[in-house]
């Protein structure tokens, strides 16, 4: 590890034990209200509570919920944003509701949803899914759009076919730009998971923390909040990670 890198790790895990310090000290010396801001011993102490009784569970139907939804979303956003990067009439055609549909928040959706759906795994899959297929779609539209004109006329003088062009060029070009659609994504996606359980289940993280606030037991809601964000930031990471390794195949700018 480099001194720079080895300095910003320091820093971090500083800044991060000076936060967590001064949460524990603040309550403590009464200076704010533990009832809404909680510390992190108390929800340190909730957390063990909730894994002793059964809080796996709500977050395996979570977890599942969002699986579903989020590899949805990558499989039908990546395939119709390629469609619609590449061929202008499907293009022409659909743009205007995906831009539509991508402007629209997906909670406005969530009562239709409930209405069409119930309130089982199928509407939350389908809120997962509605919030991270549109930011695929159009990443991925745009990277097949800004494809490198030189090299796609250096293929077609070669006589590759538009078949050939597209899975040799466009695609390959166009990595970068899907991966980031999907880290936009899996964000919007863990936002419709939780409002989802927060309005209507039966089970999950979300219905643990709307359960946990209607009684004013704010050390637990913490505990869901942490969980979430350490779900999210593991995902990121991963996703920054691919990303990092699609870079690398590409040209070193000046």
């Amino acid at each position: 590890m480099s001194a720079s890198r080895r300095r910003r790790t320091l820093l971090s895990l500083a800044s991060v034990a000076i936060f967590l310090a001064l949460w524990e000290l603040l309550p403590a010396l009464g200076l704010v209200k533990p009832l809404f801001t909680s510390s992190p011993s108390r929800i340190w102490t909730a957390a063990q509570w909730l894994f002793a009784n059964g809080f796996w569970y709500d977050i395996w139907v979570s977890f599942s919920e969002f699986a579903l939804g989020f590899g949805l979303a990558v499989v039908i956003g990546i395939v119709f944003g390629v469609v619609l990067g590449w061929f202008p009439t499907p293009r022409a055609m659909f743009e205007p509701f995906v831009i539509s549909l991508y402007s629209v928040p997906r909670v406005a959706l969530l009562p239709l949803i409930i209405l069409w759906l119930g309130i089982g795994i199928e509407s939350k899959v389908a809120l997962v899914f509605l919030g991270a297929v549109f930011p695929i779609i159009v990443n991925s539209m745009s990277g097949v759009r800004a494809a490198d004109e030189t090299l796609v006329r250096c293929a077609r003088s070669f006589g590759a076919s538009e078949r050939q062009v597209l899975l040799t060029v466009a695609l390959p070009g166009s990595v970068p730009f899907i991966i980031t659609g999907m880290r936009l994504g899996a964000g919007r996606g863990l936002v419709g998971i939780v409002v989802g359980e927060l309005v209507a289940a039966q089970a999950g993280i979300g219905h643990m923390m709307a359960r946990a606030g209607a009684t004013f037991q704010t050390d637990k809601v913490f505990v869901g909040v942490i969980v979430l964000a350490i779900f999210g930031l593991m995902l990121s990471k991963g996703l920054s990670t691919l990303e990092a390794r699609v870079d690398a195949w590409r040209p070193a700018r000046k």
